[in-house]
């Protein structure tokens, strides 16, 4: 196991119980108790945990890893989400997509989709057509980045203020971008789904961000893997009844899958 993939079932575990132990991370990633501590060292010095004798606790009670170091987590089912997400959506559509690592995953799919990249001095293959085949509204800086290049992909960008964990976007400067667009399809991702409060994140200003992008989308489309399914975090984004598809791993349990339905959300298993 490599150090990053340490880092993040280490941060993982702590996100989970708020403390972890040495012997019992030594024994769940299968490393010494010396490797545990040296790790732990340098993740405190990243700020990322505090040390405390014979293990760490994190820093606040909602924990929140930092998109670098999930975006390793459930790799695989993410991505066919991202893939199912993309053929659902119809050449044209103006898309919403708020900061993740699925919502990450939703972009290079589109991308994938809609073809063609500059070559590196705003150079376009010859062979493509000039229209964009869809256009993506974000508040998130590495998925404008990532589509920034794709020149069948029209882009905007928010403004405001750049958190440093997500790399999203959020204030006022967020929203009235936000209140002058009209969106198809909002594609949001998670931090929770609770059958009674709803979607739900860490930070209230991302929850905002996300609920403008729902208010403002003729369809809502959740992406999240099963691990996050009656999940709570600190901030509601919006109840169930604004969801209008949720797609998802097959981890999903049949009876939570039953009680969605019923709730008139269309539920797809990849």
């Amino acid at each position: 196991m490599s150090k990053h993939e340490r880092w993040s079932t280490l941060l993982e575990l702590l996100a989970g119980a708020g403390r972890i132990d040495v012997d019992d991370a030594a024994a769940a990633l299968a490393v010494s108790p010396a490797t545990v501590r040296r790790d732990l060292d340098e993740l405190a010095g990243q700020q990322m945990l505090v040390r405390t004798r014979g293990g760490a606790v994190a820093h606040g009670v909602s924990y929140e890893l930092p998109l670098r170091y999930k975006s390793s987590r459930h790799a695989s089912e993410k991505q066919r989400i991202a893939t199912a997400v993309a053929g659902m959506l119809a050449d044209g559509d103006v898309v919403g997509l708020n900061g993740g690592t699925t919502t990450t995953e939703v972009a290079r799919a589109l991308a994938l989709r809609a073809g063609g990249t500059c070559d590196g001095r705003g150079r376009r293959d010859a062979a493509e057509s000039s229209a964009p085949v869809f256009t993506v509204v974000t508040n998130a800086l590495n998925i404008a980045s990532e589509l920034a290049v794709r020149p069948r992909v029209k882009l905007v960008v928010t403004g405001g203020v750049a958190r440093p964990q997500t790399y999203e976007l959020v204030g006022p400067l967020t929203a009235g971008v936000l209140d002058q667009v009209v969106l198809d399809v909002a594609v949001l991702g998670v931090d929770g789904v609770d059958p009674r409060l709803g979607l739900m994140t860490h930070h209230e200003d991302e929850a905002g961000v996300s609920r403008l992008l729902a208010e403002r989308a003729r369809r809502v489309i959740v992406v999240t893997d099963a691990s996050k399914m009656g999940r709570r975090a600190f901030a509601r984004i919006c109840g169930l009844d604004r969801v209008d598809v949720l797609v998802t791993d097959t981890g999903l349990p049949s009876a939570t899958t039953a009680r969605l339905t019923e709730a008139g959300i269309e539920v797809h298993t990849v």
